[in-house]
């Protein structure tokens, strides 16, 4: 079986050949750095998802480095963009370390309230951390509190009976907070150790779902004043810069504390696990490279910018 590294390294095979390989081929060949150069890697960099801000910020490194004019190689450019995104992503402690125990939480039941918008795999990527969390030898209640889509419950249910875990539910149209209260509740009688919150799939321009949000948090409140303890994001990494702006939007509404990018494997557009994390300075937790159970894993920032440079 193919080791993390090795899933991570072939699912950001389309991000590298369209960012690291570029940036290659445009190095290769040529003598000096000179003005061309420079926007020709710049142009490479936006194209990758990584923004203008931080694309006119590492060819300002490498002009500094290099100095324009002067002769360039292959590698002093790589490993000068390499150094410049480790260096973004380990901006702080909380990025750089993920917690070790974070399947074994000290909050009992630990609360994980879980947002995207529709079609970002929400509902597996809940799948995923349920077993992971089972596999740590912790009990897992689901709350199904996506009343809005037709059919959400019955998928959260398929998907939590393949991992053995229970679901809390409601009729279609119900009421989310409800059903909310309903899952905490159960879980605090019965020493359920976490709870792991399904929410619909807003559309972060939609005002009123995102008020839903909140009152989904303040209703669990009532039952553990500190809950939820993390509130994960959830980004289809092909959404590129809208990303972004979905991200800054659910920020609005209640406190994101981590992210999860999926659909790594499937996408050109890697690069905006960086943009995210410069602009927003929210650690990302999980990165998903494949449809397996396991394939969900924490994010490393060191494994992660290896994996986009290594072939």
């Amino acid at each position: 079986m193919a080791s993390y590294f090795e899933k991570l390294k072939a699912g950001l095979s389309k991000t590298r050949q369209s960012f690291v390989a570029n940036v290659v081929h445009i190095v290769t060949g040529r003598a000096n750095l000179d003005e061309l150069v420079v926007e020709e890697l710049e142009n490479t960099l936006i194209g990758a998802d990584l923004g203008y801000g931080m694309a006119t910020e590492i060819v300002e490194r490498l002009r500094e480095r290099i100095g324009v004019g002067q002769a360039i190689s292959r590698q002093a450019v790589v490993t000068c963009l390499k150094e410049f995104l480790l260096e973004r992503l380990n901006g702080s402690a909380q990025q750089a370390v993920f917690p070790k125990n974070f399947f074994e939480p000290a909050a009992n039941p630990y609360v994980l309230m879980v947002a995207g918008v529709n079609g970002v795999g929400k509902t597996t990527t809940i799948a995923k951390l349920a077993h992971r969390f089972r596999e740590s030898g912790r009990s897992v209640l689901i709350a199904a509190a996506d009343t809005f889509r037709a059919a959400a419950a019955e998928q959260v249910e398929i998907w939590a009976d393949r991992v053995g875990v229970e679901v809390v539910r409601t009729q279609a149209g119900g009421d989310p907070a409800s059903v909310v209260f309903d899952a905490l509740q159960s879980a605090v009688s019965r020493s359920v150790n976490c709870v792991i919150i399904d929410t619909a799939g807003r559309l972060h321009t939609k005002h009123n779902l995102m008020e839903e949000l909140k009152k989904m948090k303040r209703v669990m409140q009532r039952v553990l004043p500190e809950a939820p303890h993390d509130v994960f994001l959830v980004l289809d990494a092909n959404t590129g810069q809208n990303g972004l702006r979905q991200a800054e939007a659910f920020l609005q509404a209640v406190n994101v504390t981590g992210l999860i990018i999926t659909k790594l494997d499937g996408t050109a557009k890697g690069g905006i696990v960086f943009t995210i994390y410069e602009k927003l300075k929210i650690p990302v937790r999980f990165v998903g490279v494949g449809e397996g159970m396991d394939d969900l894993q924490p994010f490393d920032a060191e494994r992660f910018v290896e994996a986009l440079f290594e072939s």
